[in-house]
């Protein structure tokens, strides 16, 4: 795998236009994740710079455009609020050690090849928090849509939502407003010249100014800084070394995910097939150094990517391009943002709350399964009143006990167990015939499909209803798969079967479940074999039949004459 990206200039035109596109659609975004978070909106372009240029230069997705999302920018608003209250003089710095953690945990996931399990978490958890991390952005913006300064997180914002709605300023609901309208309404043949977003932000900031100038009511972003930001090495506290950690993983975790879906849709709109662990490392690379220069956190963005790919950028260049345009960006035209009021940035971001709600999902959930319906609002009202991680971890381990639970009942039906020959028993009729001449004394037990742990105890269930016969014979030719604890499961019907002097037939093991069998030495058990195909098992079992009765029988004679 490597580490750099291939780069190639057959494309030089298109990747130019669609990182400049992306630029343009990333600008707005950008300041209105970083004014949101609550470090200020120079984080978010300096998230948007280092994110966007390290993760297209070492990531796996050539034209996926990298920088400040939703979610992200969700989790470092509480981290910024957790660690400054607790830290005044350094909470700030160790709130982008943070940064720098989720940007290792991402390398260390690439690393570990981790990237294929991480997006086959259930559609149902990804609705969940997605909706929920959509409804917690536009919980946010309310503050400073109505014209407040946001405080807090959730519980900060609904706690003051009376006073918010009791006294609104006019002037700042009147500029959301605007905005709301503009990226609902714009004309999609605008929206690809000049982006929603922007066009709200230039709009809406020229309104201010010539109408609404020295309004009180207006909260404005202020000027950013100019030039290039300097290095801050890592801070840490063994007091909260805890809470970054955790916080680092929950980043790390959720930009992972964030990123790999979104390079799933670059793979579908582009015929192409990403690399998912070097995609972590790029992603992890760029948040590493975004925390290094105090820069939001940032993942794969959808509408970035989208909106660069149908501008022509196909590979690394474009996300390069675009990184490098909000650059120079920042470094000349700091000023200029110095009069936009944060009630537009609540628009445009209120537009991105709802986006970022599964209403698709949402409207037809019901229809699907109630059980499903349950696990997709648990997991958002989690994401919205408890955390992220929290809400994945109970709904990933609820979704697998279902799995489990509609596997286990799968492996149940697939569970035969006879000793005559049943229509449920997959014969032909030379063995029902051979099975009928041993009059109950062989039990068939068939096994078909891979056997998981959840069969085990469907395994020792059926084998306890059975108690009198003479051979066992365990048909393994229809299964492909055979789990550590099924294994267990059989062995110990194997050793029981031995305990009490019957012969065991282990039939038809082949390839992996041959393995498995192999491994647990059952040849160390009396009376056991192995036979290829089942025919051949119940002969040999037939043949064995008649000297076991006539043993029995002789016994019997023995002790009537005493």
């Amino acid at each position: 795998m490597s580490l750099v990206n291939k780069i190639h200039f057959r494309n030089l035109r298109g990747d130019l236009f669609g990182g400049l596109t992306a630029a343009i659609v990333a600008l707005p975004l950008a300041l209105a994740f970083g004014v949101s978070s609550g470090a200020g909106a120079i984080a978010g372009l300096y998230g948007a710079i280092f994110v966007g240029f390290f993760a297209a230069l070492f990531g796996g997705t050539p034209s996926q455009v990298s920088g400040p999302t939703g979610p992200m920018t969700v989790v470092m608003a509480t981290v910024f609020t957790i660690m400054i209250a607790r830290n005044p003089d350094t909470g700030l710095a160790m709130s982008f050690t943070v940064v720098m953690l989720g940007g290792l945990f991402q390398i260390l996931f690439g690393v570990m090849r981790l990237g294929q399990y991480i997006t086959l978490m259930p559609y149902t958890v990804i609705s969940g928090f997605m909706s929920g991390i959509g409804i917690i952005i536009i919980l946010l913006q309310v503050g400073p849509f109505l014209g407040y300064e946001s405080t807090g997180g959730v519980w900060g914002v609904l706690g003051q939502l009376p006073v918010y709605f009791s006294d609104p300023k006019l002037p700042a609901v009147g500029l959301g407003l605007l905005a709301l309208i503009i990226v609902f309404t714009a004309p999609p043949k605008l929206n690809r010249i000049l982006p929603a977003p922007l066009l709200a932000l230039i709009v809406g900031t020229l309104v201010s100014v010539v109408w609404l100038k020295n309004n009180p009511d207006i909260i404005r972003i202020g000027s950013i800084p100019t030039g290039l930001p300097t290095p801050q090495m890592p801070v840490f506290s063994l007091d909260n070394i805890k809470d970054m950690l955790v916080y680092g993983l929950m980043l790390g975790v959720l930009g992972s995910i964030d990123s790999l879906l979104t390079s799933l849709v670059a793979d579908n709109i582009t015929r192409t097939q990403h690399d998912s662990d070097k995609e972590l490392i790029g992603q992890g690379i760029g948040n590493l150094i975004s925390g290094l220069f105090g820069g939001l956190p940032g993942a794969g963005a959808t509408m970035r990517t989208v909106t660069n790919v149908q501008a022509g950028g196909h590979t690394a260049l474009s996300g390069i391009f675009h990184a490098v345009t909000l650059l120079i960006i920042t470094l000349w035209a700091g000023p200029l943002t110095k009069d936009i009021p944060q009630a537009l940035l609540a628009g445009i971001l209120l537009k991105v709350g709802i986006d970022i709600i599964d209403w698709g999902f949402i409207k037809r959930v019901h229809r699907i399964s109630l059980k499903t319906t349950g696990l997709m609002y648990l997991v958002m009202i989690l994401t919205v009143f408890v955390d992220l991680i929290t809400a994945v971890a109970v709904g990933v381990f609820i979704a697998n006990l279902l799995t489990v639970k509609n596997l286990t009942d799968l492996q149940s039906d697939r569970v035969k167990a006879s000793t005559q020959p049943t229509n449920e028993l997959r014969l032909n009729p030379e063995e029902k015939q051979l099975l009928s001449r041993a009059q109950g004394r062989i039990l068939l037990f068939q096994l078909g499909g891979a056997m998981s742990f959840g069969a085990a105890k469907v395994i020792s269930r059926r084998m306890s209803i059975i108690k009198d016969y003479t051979v066992l014979l365990l048909d393994m030719s229809d299964v492909p798969l055979l789990g550590v604890t099924a294994a267990l499961a059989i062995e110990s019907m194997v050793e029981d079967a031995a305990a009490k002097h019957r012969h065991v037939f282990l039939v038809g093991a082949s390839g992996r479940t041959q393995s498995r069998i192999k491994k647990l030495e059952l040849e160390r058990f009396p009376l056991v074999y192995q036979v290829e195909n089942r025919f051949q098992a119940l002969q040999s079992a037939l043949d064995l039949i008649p000297s076991a009765t006539l043993a029995q029988s002789g016994s019997n004679e023995t002790h009537n004459n005493n």
